[in-house]
């Protein structure tokens, strides 16, 4: 029967780097991983989710449709 080891990793770049040492696991091992992530983090934007009205939505979106109208994209 296979062991089992409970151990905590990072994803960067698409790969999970393991935080300790996988003990009795060799180079180019074949592993089975199941994944329970710790953390989730909303989307920045949820916290204005439905504080606005949609006349007021509109309102902000017609602002900022006329503010981009003025930006000279040749100037950058």
């Amino acid at each position: 029967m296979p062991e089992t080891q409970t151990i905590e990793a990072i994803y960067e770049n698409g790969v999970l780097r393991p935080l300790q040492t996988l003990i009795g696991v060799a180079e180019h091992s074949k592993v089975k991983i199941i994944i329970e992530c710790q953390q989730t983090q909303p989307h920045p934007l949820l916290q204005f989710a439905g504080i606005l009205s949609d006349e007021e939505a509109a309102q902000l979106q017609s602002v900022i449709d006329q503010e981009f109208e003025q930006i000279d994209s040749n100037g950058w």
